[in-house]
């Protein structure tokens, strides 16, 4: 008797495969919105900026050290950070520019 409970019963063979995978495409989709294009986003707008970098500017590296940019290379710039004192940067060091920093008092 046990084994006609476990027969399986007409019509219900397998259903429609994209109600099985609705969950899993629903949530590459949220995944991707939330957190792949936002990254993407700001890389694009970090690389935007680190090739607008001119003399003169005012940037901040990713160490904290703030200096006014002498030169700039290929892959490096040199930064002043102090009167007599410049140091060799790499690009991908530069986080910000002292525009973005509100004035001290």
């Amino acid at each position: 008797m046990n084994y006609l409970l476990m027969a399986p019963q007409p019509g219900a063979e397998g259903g429609n495969p994209i109600t099985t995978f609705l969950p899993l495409i629903l949530i590459i989709v949220v995944f991707y919105f939330f957190m792949i294009r936002p990254q993407m986003k700001k890389q694009k707008e970090l690389r935007k900026f680190r090739e607008s970098l001119a003399k003169g500017d005012k940037v901040v590296t990713t160490g904290g050290i703030y200096g006014k940019i002498v030169e700039i290379k290929d892959n490096y710039i040199l930064l002043q950070v102090d009167d007599n004192v410049k140091i060799r940067v790499d690009k991908s060091a530069v986080v910000k520019d002292m525009a973005d920093v509100p004035a001290q008092k």
